[in-house]
């Protein structure tokens, strides 16, 4: 998927496909690149997240901008949406967390870190990761905080997705979210705050190399 959508960013750049342009259709995509149509799918996916093309149902899917934008989609929020929403809830949330969890809440962190490290389905360990945030949110003994990030929880699917595609994030979000967990375990506040806006930094550094195109 990273190659095929690579290679189609890189057509769409140098105006192979200009503005306006409709690339080819699935099949075809399919039958250039000799891999499956969902992985075209993921890659076109990957482009629309991008800001470089718009899927018209019925129609096909067209070169909207020669270039990424700077603030990729995911579902109804963009980027910059969901790291200011996470800066203000999730990093105060783990504050929260450390100091209210309790053992069960532990024990389910626990778990869910020992299943995505041992995952090797990125759909899979995509849910378990939207299962990890909302359970920190719940020990924070807040409802409204687990309504929050259920609300922006497809988007937060969509980009974790996204990062792990082109930004190869899963194995350097296990060893974070591991840091997390020991953080609340511990039960102090400025750590648990510390290891979220760690984590979150390293999200957004990652979404800002792939729209700069690092490792093209």
């Amino acid at each position: 998927m990273e190659a095929v959508l690579a290679h189609l960013r890189q057509l769409i750049e140098r105006g192979d496909y200009p503005v306006g342009a409709k690339l080819p259709s699935e099949a075809s995509l399919s039958r250039e690149f000799e891999v499956s149509r969902s992985v075209i799918r993921e890659a076109l996916r990957g482009l629309q997240a991008l800001g470089m093309t718009e899927s018209k149902t019925g129609k096909g899917t067209f070169v909207t901008a020669a270039g990424p934008a700077d603030n990729p989609t995911f579902g109804p929020y963009s980027a910059r949406d969901l790291i200011e929403v996470r800066r203000h809830v999730e990093i105060p949330v783990a504050g929260y967390a450390a100091l209210r969890r309790d053992q069960d809440d532990l024990d389910l962190l626990g778990h869910l870190v020992e299943r995505m490290d041992a995952e090797t389905d990125n759909t899979a360990w995509v849910a378990l990761d939207s299962l990890f945030h909302i359970t920190i949110a719940q020990a924070s003994g807040n409802p409204a905080f687990g309504k929050v990030i259920e609300e922006i929880r497809d988007a937060l699917a969509r980009q974790s997705a996204f990062l792990n595609q082109l930004g190869d994030r899963r194995r350097q979000s296990n060893v974070e979210h591991r840091e997390i967990v020991a953080a609340i375990e511990s039960g102090e506040e400025s750590a648990a705050v510390a290891a979220m806006t760690a984590h979150l930094t390293h999200v957004e550094a990652t979404l800002t190399s792939i729209v700069n195109g690092a490792g093209r």
